[in-house]
């Protein structure tokens, strides 16, 4: 009986690990980040600052901040894309302000559902386009479920290489491609 729950065990291990080395192949360059909320330590504000969020102080008290910032209407919300480096699909600290925003929208309007659309530059295969767009547009819902938003507001869909915003084959045009796009879908 001992011998056969050794050999489950080994069998159970060896599993594992060939199961782990035969995920690890892509076509293009590898990712290798995981979609993480930012670090925020107690007594600070969210990303972004003045969205009507309420933290706790550092007194232990809670810090109240003015609804100022959320949005004017869906067109802002639509006009501002996030982008994203080369092969990566975190989200850069210039673009968690205007999550933070487009979440001070969707608090503003309750009813209000959001979609999120990952896009990327022509580099790569079709579906690893597909695959890291998709990879994009959940980094950005989950932050917005991060900054409160509810989960079952957001979808999102990926549209990889196919809806680029510009066709030159150039950085400047692939760093304007590779970006979460945001669609209001109900108010």
């Amino acid at each position: 009986m001992r011998n056969m729950s050794r050999g489950i065990c080994l069998l159970a291990l060896l599993s594992l690990v060939l199961f782990a080395s035969g995920c690890s192949k892509k076509n293009v360059g590898q990712v290798d980040e995981e979609v993480t909320p930012p670090q925020q330590e107690l007594g600070t504000r969210a990303p972004g600052g003045d969205m009507g969020m309420e933290m706790p102080g550092s007194d232990g008290g809670v810090q109240s901040t003015p609804q100022a910032g959320a949005l004017a209407g869906a067109a802002a919300f639509e006009d501002r894309d996030i982008y994203f480096d080369y092969d990566k699909f975190s989200i850069r600290p210039e673009d968690r302000k205007i999550l933070a925003e487009k979440a001070g929208y969707l608090n503003a309007n309750p009813n209000a559902k959001a979609r999120i659309e990952g896009h990327c530059d022509e580099r790569g295969t079709s579906e690893y386009n597909l695959a890291l767009g998709e990879r994009r547009a959940k980094a950005a819902l989950d932050y917005l479920v991060f900054l409160g938003i509810s989960r079952d507001r957001l979808t999102t869909i990926s549209y990889g290489e196919e809806k680029p915003v510009d066709v030159a084959q150039n950085e400047e045009a692939w760093a304007k491609n590779r970006r979460a796009h945001f669609d209001i879908l109900g108010d």
